[in-house]
């Protein structure tokens, strides 16, 4: 099988890369352009030498097309602004990557299977938070979608580009919603690493005091190896046209996470709210029901939330 991971210098992509690697597979990682030509940072020497890497600029409908139209087996869909802040600081350049970027990729495609070069697989990497606010149970993929942030919405229209071609062209359109993952090597602008750097740090240097956003709100977190093996099923399992949620259904308060993060790091200061790391459009609620990922492929997360915390505590640096 030959796939092609977009984004696959991100978090997820290069956990993603060594799963699809361990299986056997062709990797090909599209990753945007940089100067000094770097491809695969926080992969081993081996894994990289394995991944053939292609420059891709989801703005620059050229790139696409350079990129995608190569005959895979299945294209997996990572590429985006996956920052709640960045999205809000920027909502348009958040729908020019997230929204019409997936749909560039998704006419690409199009194209492919309608002169028969082509007709791979096309898992779409969306996210739970298009479900926005609702009732305090695990959202289901029959659930309305109400996003009420910059970033759901770009992935809202990120999913409606991908299933139009399935609809219109066949193109083989998967679409999944991970609900709340983290693990080693998780940029710190996410809520679990920087708990840990800035706890780490407070034992460090003996602060009494942690600087923290709404701890209120309850979310789940999957290990993101667990996230990419959900993947992996999908692009053997997954049906055409389907949304699966991925997702433990086992909620926990960022409350209780900076907690359990404080007590593995031998330390329980005071959380102190900081108005700069507030969210406005904090979602109250956010756990997924996975049944219909489990019943189409038997997939189950495998790591505790207790495991996957201290893996990010031990790759946390300060």
């Amino acid at each position: 099988m030959k796939v092609l991971v977009t984004g696959a210098d991100g978090f997820v992509g290069r956990w993603l890369i060594r799963r699809l690697l361990d299986d056997g597979r062709e990797v090909f990682g599209a990753v945007r352009p940089t100067a000094d030509g770097d491809r695969g940072d926080g992969l081993n020497p081996e894994e990289r030498a394995a991944v053939r890497w292609l420059p891709l600029e989801l703005a620059d409908s050229d790139s696409v097309r350079q990129v995608v139209d190569l005959p895979y087996d299945a294209v997996v869909h990572l590429a985006a602004v996956a920052s709640g802040m960045d999205a809000t600081r920027d909502p348009g350049y958040a729908w020019t990557i997230n929204a019409a970027g997936t749909a560039r990729i998704a006419n690409v495609l199009a194209q492919a299977r309608r002169d028969r070069r082509a007709d791979p697989l096309f898992l779409v990497i969306s996210t739970g938070e298009v479900y926005g606010r609702g009732a305090p149970t695990p959202r289901t993929e029959t659930d309305a979608i109400a996003p009420c942030s910059p970033y759901a919405a770009s992935k809202v229209g990120a999913e409606a580009a991908a299933l139009e071609v399935w609809r219109r062209a066949g193109v083989r359109t998967v679409i999944a919603r991970p609900f709340a993952h983290t693990g080693p090597g998780q940029d710190p602008r996410f809520v679990v690493p920087a708990f840990a750097q800035r706890l780490k740090f407070a034992k460090r240097i003996g602060a009494p005091v942690v600087k923290v956003g709404n701890l209120e709100p309850v979310r789940e977190f999957l290990h993101v190896q667990d996230v990419v093996d959900a993947y992996a099923r999908l692009l053997l399992h997954g049906k055409a046209g389907e949304v699966y949620n991925v997702a433990s259904g086992q909620g926990v308060s960022l409350e209780a996470v900076f907690t359990k993060l404080g007590d593995l790091v031998g330390i329980r200061p005071i959380a102190e709210a900081d108005p700069e790391l507030l969210r406005a459009a904090d979602i109250p609620y956010l756990v997924g029901d996975a049944a219909k990922l489990r019943a189409a492929t038997g997939w189950a997360p495998r790591h505790s939330l207790d495991a996957t915390l201290q893996q990010v505590l031990d790759a946390t640096t300060v």
